[in-house]
């Protein structure tokens, strides 16, 4: 056990397999012959994090074990397993009786004997405790170190009492220099000084012990120390004197007051400061304050302990247990230092960690202490330090949450809020270079992500930097690349900060950190973890508790859809993605990312089939599709919108990301699905125009033309979507001739109904008849519905703009039952609103009318709230026909706030012209005149013509009204003009009115 698990037999070593069989054999061996509950074993050899296998595994190391030692060494006894080790057969044992004989010898005052045992108990060791088992039994291996140190400082007195100076002399330094933080050692180091003439040494290493406790703890030596160097300072011999003092009663209880300095510019975390000041104003439960790194927790616990200070006037004990910065703090030594600053002579403080804890809890007893215990790395390490006295407060701070904690409140903490962020950067850089830059300000405070490390760090170096302007700051942080260089401040750093928390995790916690970094999204549901670790859902969920654990992800639910989802602070993301480049090889990075996509991708093309939009997509790459669990795709499934919506800043990043490292099939399928779906019914323009740039670039480096034809396909699509005609003309343009080298059939009917759907728009039917056409024959023989069901409708509105009603409702006809066929609720709805513009085309409002009506509330159950106002419009058109036009008013002006919130001038210039029409049914025909030249300047503004004569042919008949025939001619005249050019319907109908002195009326 004094160095590595071994197990020796007859000269030769037994084999025992791993760390996890060793650690478990030194469990057992621990207990010293007593019962361990395989509870314990699991809790002992795996921590908080056993996996699900963990009681069959004990099963299986303790049978290895009885074949290596022999099953009559170790017993089966409910509820688990006994060792029965012979004193004289274990070293740990062994050791301690050596060593407590040799601690007896040194209080009879026998140096000679004590000497003697204690480096027979010394002689045992032969290395670091507990070697091999890797982290399993820190705790333990922490205090079988303190046991070894004690008994050197036991010997080393009893060494000095011999005045074996000479070698105590070539010991003592590099004792000191392990345990730099034990004052015993030190003294009699001092003492050894001073011994052979070495007086400025002595005082030095007095002087060097002294900065470390105020670095390291905040205190100064204890009383024994103190007294050893004054008594140097005077020369006076006693100082020389060695030997261990007889415990003897200590002085009464000190009242220490080793509080930090507070922070004069404190801000933020206001409710956070409130509940722990209302929670230590009267004794109570323990209280933790956890977060992140750079979160500001060791200062809210130290600000709020001076504030309730005076409530505490028994002293306020503070310790750095440096849990992140190592070596972590030994509680008994802690205990030591808190026992001396409690008024305990050095030579009455207990040398077993146990003794201590009792000797405080006891000091502690009925007396109101302040204890602040920082930078807390697990559970065992602080539960010794813990007062018993429920009159005590107790403030912890870790990044760790302390699961294996009980009875204490918790208050997490998180960045920092804008305003409070931007105040935070006033204090310390000046309140008038932020006054005079607000935004610049606002911006730096973004990019620090509301972490006041960053934050002070940010303001630091404009303090010291009275040249630079804050917007100068925000520029050199807009670059995420130099982000983290650029949070730098003397011996303040982020990066820094954000080391310790990674370098606590396990290989497989840091890969998947690293990962999330490459991913490059500010947030993802949890069901990313697996294909990016490429291991089974269950252990990537555990590993997202390791991350959750370490404060390095969040988990937060979607207010939206109420779903789970992963959050990384800004600044740990771009600190992630530095250690994906740093410890990932380029095929690692491509890989993880292109499994993501393909989960990405899946999911996509599931929604996309389950809503059945009624759109159609160009071809893809084949990018490898990785399905998900019932559970993971659960929701997606059920609410393809809302997922959506939560998923959408995820998505475009991912495929931002991916263009980025030139993974040009996965970025263009993806970008592809997303076009041809959630993008397009939800007019998410932007994001569907940053998709497809970044994903296009990517298949033109890479030389793929297939996808570089499918990207400009949607390119076209999305301008013609925003009613940029001209745009989308060029891009389809330029993917046409892509897909008919290839000989792409379906990727060419693609592209032809786009240049349809264009010449249509504009009027140009003829040309828009011949794409459409063609488009629509390409579908038939792809055997492609969606295809086939978005071009018959097409084609058929152009039939109806030409006035030939039949073909265009035989086409109606093929596109219903395509759009039937594959399930299409939207598609079939946009294919009953055209039906009913035909039928209102040739009288019959009626029906118009009611199909216009049965298709918006298909729209509506799809969710999809713009085609809804679409076919509200058209309902209203037919029934102001009929004259019914009670409740209309208040049904356009929802459609014209739809169209308005969804940016689309097309669909609110309709709304705006049946609002004319209204009015001028209505009477009221100053209100025509500015609804109608409001439609016809939207329309200006796109270029539509035809939609312009339209909106002419309403307003002459308002100036009709209104006794102004000769503007009403005129009009009349220019509409004429257009539909004659365009071929439309209208020219036929209007000449035939004209003539007969008849005016229109819509």
């Amino acid at each position: 056990m004094l160095g590595p698990v071994e197990v020796w037999s007859q000269g030769g070593r037994l084999p025992l397999g791993g760390p996890k069989p060793r650690a478990l054999l030194a469990t057992l061996l621990l207990s010293h012959g007593r019962v361990v509950s395989t509870e314990r074993l699991v809790d002992r050899v795996w921590g908080e994090a056993p996996p699900p296998t963990a009681r069959a595994l004990v099963q299986t190391y303790v049978s290895a074990l009885r074949r290596a030692i022999g099953s009559d060494v170790l017993e089966t006894r409910p509820p688990g397993y006994v060792l029965h080790a012979p004193a004289v057969a274990f070293d740990l044992a062994v050791f301690e009786r050596l060593a407590g004989e040799g601690r007896d010898a040194l209080t009879a005052g026998e140096p000679e004997r004590a000497s003697a045992q204690l480096r027979s108990a010394l002689d045992l060791w032969r290395g670091a405790p507990l070697g091999g088992i890797g982290d399993a039994l820190r705790a333990d291996a922490h205090r079988l170190d303190e046991l070894r140190l004690g008994a050197l400082e036991d010997r080393a007195a009893a060494d000095l009492a011999l005045g074996r100076t000479t070698e105590l002399l070539g010991e003592l330094p590099s004792l000191v220099a392990y345990a730099p933080l034990r004052e015993r050692l030190r003294h009699q180091l001092i003492t050894v000084l001073y011994r052979v003439g070495r007086r400025a040494d002595a005082l030095a290493t007095y002087h060097e012990g002294r900065r470390l406790l105020a670095d390291e703890l905040g205190i100064d030596p204890g009383p024994e120390l103190r007294r050893l160097y004054e008594s140097i300072i005077r020369a006076d011999p006693a100082s020389a004197a060695g030997g261990r003092e007889q415990v003897r009663e200590h002085a009464p209880m000190a009242t220490p007051a080793q509080l930090p300095p507070q922070v004069a510019d404190f801000t933020g975390h206001d409710k956070a400061f409130a509940t722990l000041v209302g929670g230590l104003t009267d004794p109570g439960p323990v209280w933790l304050v956890t977060g992140s790194g750079g979160v500001g927790k060791s200062t809210l616990a130290v600000q709020a302990a001076h504030r309730v200070a005076s409530a505490y006037p028994d002293g306020q004990l503070y310790a750095s247990l440096r849990g992140t910065v190592g070596p972590a703090a030994l509680p008994g030594e802690v205990l030591g230092r808190f026992l001396r600053s409690l008024g305990m002579p050095d030579s009455a403080v207990p040398d077993r960690v146990e003794d201590r804890i009792g000797q405080f809890r006891t000091l502690l007893s009925g007396r109101r202490v302040l204890l602040v215990l920082d930078d807390v790395g697990d559970e065992a390490q602080v539960r010794p330090l813990l007062p018993g006295a429920a009159t005590c407060g107790v403030v912890l701070t870790s990044r760790s949450r302390l699961a294996g904690l009980s009875s204490i409140a918790r208050v997490e903490l998180d960045a920092l809020a804008d305003d409070a962020a931007v105040e935070l950067l006033a204090r310390i850089a000046g309140a008038d270079r932020v006054a005079a830059e607000p935004e610049a300000a606002a911006e730096v405070a973004r990019h620090c992500g509301g972490l006041p490390l960053a934050v002070r760090i940010a303001g630091a170096r404009l303090a010291t930097r009275r040249h630079w302007r804050v917007s100068t700051l925000a520029g050199r942080l807009a670059d995420e690349y130099r982000r983290l260089d650029e949070l730098r401040a003397g011996d303040l750093e982020v990066r820094a900060t954000f080391d310790l928390s990674h370098h606590a995790l396990d290989a497989q916690a840091r890969t998947a950190f690293a990962r999330l970094g490459l991913l490059g999204v500010p947030d993802f549901a949890p069901w990313v973890l697996a294909p990016l670790l490429d291991v089974p859902d269950p252990m990537a969920e555990e590993i997202g508790e390791r991350l959750i654990d370490a404060q390095l992800l969040d988990v937060e639910r979607d207010p939206a859809s109420g779903q789970p989802r992963y959050r990384m602070h800004d600044l740990l993301r771009v600190y992630a993605a530095e250690q994906a480049e740093a410890t990932q090889t380029s095929r690692e990075r491509s890989a993880a990312l292109s499994r993501v996509m393909g989960g990405w991708l899946w999911l996509v093309t599931q929604t996309t089939a389950a809503q059945h939009s009624g759109t159609v997509q160009a071809p893809t790459g084949g990018t490898p599709t990785r399905p998900l669990s019932p559970e993971a795709a659960a929701f997606a499934l059920a609410d393809p919108l809302s997922w959506f919506a939560a998923e959408e800043v995820a998505l475009v990043a991912a495929v931002e990301r991916a263009a980025a490292m030139d993974l040009d099939t996965p970025a263009c399928d993806l970008a592809a699905a997303l076009g041809a779906s959630a993008f397009a019914v939800g007019n998410r323009f932007r994001q569907w125009s940053r998709v497809h740039t970044g994903a296009l670039a990517a298949t033109r480096r890479a030389g793929n033309t297939t996808g570089e034809a499918t990207l400009l396909a949607g390119l076209g699509q999305l301008r013609y979507e925003e009613d940029r005609y001209t745009e989308a003309e060029r891009y389809f343009r330029q993917a046409l001739p892509l897909f008919e080298t290839a000989g792409d059939v379906r990727g060419t009917a693609v592209v032809l109904a786009g240049l349809g759907s264009v010449d249509r728009e504009r009027g140009r039917f003829v040309s828009a008849r011949d794409q459409l056409t063609r488009a629509l024959d390409g579908f038939r023989r792809s055997d492609d519905h969606a295809g086939i069901g978005h071009t018959a409708r097409l084609a058929a509105s152009v039939h109806l703009e030409e006035g030939t009603y039949p073909a265009a409702r035989a086409l109606l006809v093929e596109s219903l039952t395509a759009y039937r066929r594959i399930g299409s609720i939207r598609g079939e709805a946009l294919t009953l609103r055209t039906t009913g513009l035909v039928h209102r085309a040739v009288g019959d409002y009626r029906a118009a009318a009611d199909l216009c009506a049965e298709a918006g509330e298909m729209f509506r159950a799809t969710g999809d709230r713009l085609m809804a106002a679409y076919a509200d419009q058209a309902m209203a058109k037919a029934l102001v026909r009929l004259g019914e036009t009670s409740g209309i008013r208040t049904v356009l002006s929802a459609a014209l706030r739809e169209c308005r919130d969804h940016s689309d001038p097309l669909g609110e210039g309709l709304v705006l012209r049946t609002l004319g029409e209204l009015s001028l049914a209505e009477g009221r025909l100053d209100e025509a005149a500015r609804e109608l030249e409001a439609a016809v300047r939207i329309w200006q503004r796109l270029g539509l013509p035809l939609f312009c004569a339209r909106a002419h042919r309403d307003l002459a008949a308002v100036h009709e009204a209104a006794g102004d025939p000769r503007t009403a001619a005129e009009l009349r005249a220019d509409a004429l003009r257009v539909f004659a050019a365009f071929g439309a319907r209208e020219h036929g109908e209007l000449s035939r009115r004209t003539n007969a002195g008849v005016v229109p009326v819509g």
